[in-house]
């Protein structure tokens, strides 16, 4: 079978063979990638021939490499404005697709242009897949997540210079929906895990054949204990924070609840910074964002200066670490499918509090490997922390279970095998 991955980011794999920069954004592809590899001398894996398509810029955008037995090739696409399709996609996709001459195109996410570019010229529904990751739909309707009218209106010298209000990122999600529901009516299969995204893909197109499929995570977070002693007492982490679905504000808004018993408490958040300083050469009035302003402002407003800190973009080893000196994990999303936090933290036995949000339900019952509070409350997402804390023997086995659970979830043999047989099932149609 020759598989074509149609992938949004450049696959590690692909960046250190070069010595580039790489993402660490959907860290169960590399998961993926490293079983068919480890798997590819057997009988099972020598039946896949992989190409794999991404996102570059300069002569790589253009090319074509082997790397390992699999063949790379780039397309440049502006992935600094996802809501606008691109035609001229299409024509770098038909050399791909006539060049690699794919059995099945298997693409990952529908958030940008190139999977309905890839879609659009492949022309075969019956052997094209889909992956469902975010769903742009869901997240369009709920962007606003809980903030005041006044932030929603709000713009920043930032802002009017990108074109990038709140409420023009709401706009801008929108019309990533309404390529969302193109890519989905191309396509004759789509895989997915939770209830809510196979809800959500049978909306839109009620005759593609829905596959179950967990993900593979990283393979570092397959190792490794949370243990009690271990951690930084009272210690909450987050691992993105930088846009309003992510809900830092409501994390912000329970702090002070929980500080009257924990005083020492403390939040530590990974990813983009827009809050403080970061790597920019330009003062902070020039880079905020309405959403930053408003987290500052809360900040502010309840003294939690010195119990906030940025930690930055981290790679997977650097995750784990933070994850295992944290005393719990919180996902405080408005809308999520299967989070690879969620995943990685489980996976470590690290206790849990998420949201009822999207598919988190599906992967955490609440009260046996974790605690999931009602959505977009604050108070609640307070009380969901303190139980934690005040209970910590109850917390440790909360994280004994979620491990247990999640090595079932995403066990990469189990995975592994679920992939070749919907690629078996697709090609014999």
């Amino acid at each position: 079978m020759k598989i074509l991955w149609v992938c949004n980011i450049m696959l590690p794999a692909y960046a250190k063979a070069h010595g580039i920069e790489y993402s660490v954004r959907e860290g169960w592809l590399t998961g993926c990638l490293d079983r068919l590899q480890k798997e590819k001398s057997t009988t099972a894996g020598g039946k896949i021939t992989l190409g794999i398509a991404f996102p570059s810029e300069g002569p790589v955008s253009e090319g074509k490499e082997t790397v390992e037995g699999i063949t790379y090739y780039g397309f440049k696409e502006d992935l600094g404005h996802p809501e606008n399709y691109d035609e001229s996609l299409e024509s770098r996709f038909k050399q791909i697709i006539e060049d690699f001459v794919p059995d099945i195109v298997h693409v990952f996410g529908t958030e940008f242009p190139h999977a309905l570019a890839a879609l659009r010229t492949f022309g075969r529904p019956e052997r094209s897949l889909v992956g469902i990751q975010g769903v742009c739909t869901e997240i369009a309707k709920a962007y606003m997540a809980g903030l005041p009218k006044k932030v929603q209106e709000s713009t920043t010298f930032r802002d009017r210079l990108k074109e990038d209000s709140l409420i023009q990122q709401q706009e801008k999600f929108k019309l990533r929906a309404e390529n969302e529901k193109k890519v989905l009516l191309l396509t004759g299969n789509v895989t997915g895990r939770t209830t809510f995204d196979k809800e959500a893909s049978y909306s839109i197109n009620p005759r593609a054949e829905y596959f179950a499929m967990n993900e593979t995570m990283r393979p570092c977070f397959y190792s490794g204990k949370w243990e009690e002693r271990k951690t930084i007492p009272h210690s909450i982490f987050l691992s993105q924070g930088d846009y309003p679905l992510k809900g830092f504000h409501f994390l912000l808004q329970a702090m002070p609840i929980i500080l009257k018993k924990y005083p020492d408490a403390h939040v530590y958040v990974a990813g983009n910074n827009i809050i403080g300083r970061g790597k920019s050469k330009y003062p902070y009035f020039m880079r905020a964002s309405a959403y930053g302003k408003y987290l500052k402002r809360l900040i502010a407003m309840n003294r939690l200066r010195k119990k906030v800190t940025m930690v930055g973009t981290l790679s997977d080893v650097e995750m784990k670490n933070r994850f295992l000196k944290s005393s719990v994990f919180v996902c405080a999303s408005v809308v999520e499918n299967s989070p690879n936090s969620v995943g990685e933290a489980m996976l470590l036995g690290v206790p849990v509090v998420a949201a009822n949000a999207g598919g988190i339900p599906d992967m955490i019952t609440d009260g046996m490997d974790g605690v999931i509070f009602e959505n977009m409350d604050y108070k609640k997402l307070a009380e969901a922390i303190l139980q934690m804390w005040d209970e910590p023997v109850i917390a440790a086995v909360y994280g004994d279970n979620a491990s247990k659970r999640a090595a079932k979830t995403h066990n990469a043999d189990t995975n592994y095998k679920r992939l070749l047989e919907i690629y078996d099932a697709i090609c014999r149609k």
